[in-house]
């Protein structure tokens, strides 16, 4: 379903929800721009103008605040000198100001009412009680069987006992993918994977570590290749061989536990509160009826005033 274009704009409003630095009666607020017109703005006006600006302008209030406050002058200036034309008394100005300023509104409605919805830490505990698989993580462990280079022997002082210092022949890779076939089949059958890593893996440093790739998340980075075959697994399980530049990967699920929900309710906060705002404004486009004479064809296209 295409999204309706008023509540794309009216969505862009989101982005005003954020407090203004509070004022502070100890402290002067300084002028920080005088215009033409004699009118100032001071640092806590400039700060609470900046906020309610649309994305078009506070990129650059926020970069460059007196390049901004600059145009500001200008706009004030063309502003003025619309007055003194009455051109908002003239038509098609008149109806444009009128729709700029309803659409003003509906962005300070919006504003107002979303910023107003709030999220309990109960509907935080549920939604990560229902939704726990994207904070899944594994502690993985693995063993690297290389094909197409000699493996390099440990060096000087490595953790490991069993390891020779001599190289490996070096595999093809049907014979690499033989043996981690081989490989996996044994450590399925009740061999100790840890001994295994120490024997028959090619990936010193992991092997230093004894075998140690780290603890991996749903959320992570990962190749897809891996994804598929590593991020599925239950604790204990054991990959097949997974294919990667000079080597064939065996991969064991050491422990499947879920990132703590102490480490995630902000991002949940944040998920929810935008769900909510947008369900809200689904409801609101939902709940505007506008009536079209039957039969009556559609509007014409509006004449070019310079013609």
């Amino acid at each position: 379903m295409k999204a309706c274009p008023l509540l794309l704009f009216l969505c862009a409003s989101l982005g005003w929800a954020q407090s203004a630095p509070p004022a502070t009666a100890d402290k002067p607020d300084p002028v920080i721009a005088t215009f033409e017109d004699g009118s100032k703005m001071t640092a806590g006006e400039f700060q609470t103008l900046v906020p309610a600006l649309s994305d078009t302008w506070r990129p650059l209030a926020e970069r460059d605040p007196q390049k901004f406050l600059h145009v500001y002058g200008v706009i004030k200036k063309a502003a003025a000198a619309a007055e003194s034309q009455k051109l908002a008394e003239k038509t098609p100005y008149k109806q444009g100001l009128d729709f700029a300023l309803l659409s003003a509104m509906a962005q300070f409605y919006v504003q107002e009412s979303t910023g107003a919805i709030t999220v309990s830490p109960e509907e935080i505990e549920k939604y990560y009680d229902e939704h726990k698989e994207p904070f899944r993580q594994i502690k993985v462990s693995g063993i690297k069987v290389a094909f197409g280079a000699t493996a390099a022997p440990p060096e000087a002082g490595s953790s490991s006992v069993m390891a020779s210092r001599v190289p490996r022949k070096v595999l093809t890779e049907d014979e690499a993918k033989a043996k981690a076939d081989k490989l996996v089949a044994q450590i399925r059958a009740g061999a100790d994977f840890a001994k295994l890593v120490q024997t028959d893996s090619d990936d010193e440093n992991s092997k230093a570590k004894g075998g140690d790739l780290g603890i991996w998340k749903v959320t992570d980075n990962v190749p897809d290749a891996l994804r598929a075959g590593v991020l599925g697994l239950k604790e204990g399980e054991v990959s097949e061989p997974i294919r990667q530049a000079g080597g064939f990967y065996i991969v064991h699920a050491d422990a499947v536990t879920y990132t703590p929900l102490a480490e995630v309710k902000d991002a949940i906060f944040a998920q929810l509160k935008q769900e909510k705002a947008a369900k809200w404004l689904d409801d609101l486009d939902k709940s505007t009826k506008v009536d079209f004479p039957k039969n009556d064809p559609a509007p014409p296209p509006p004449s070019d005033p310079k013609k």
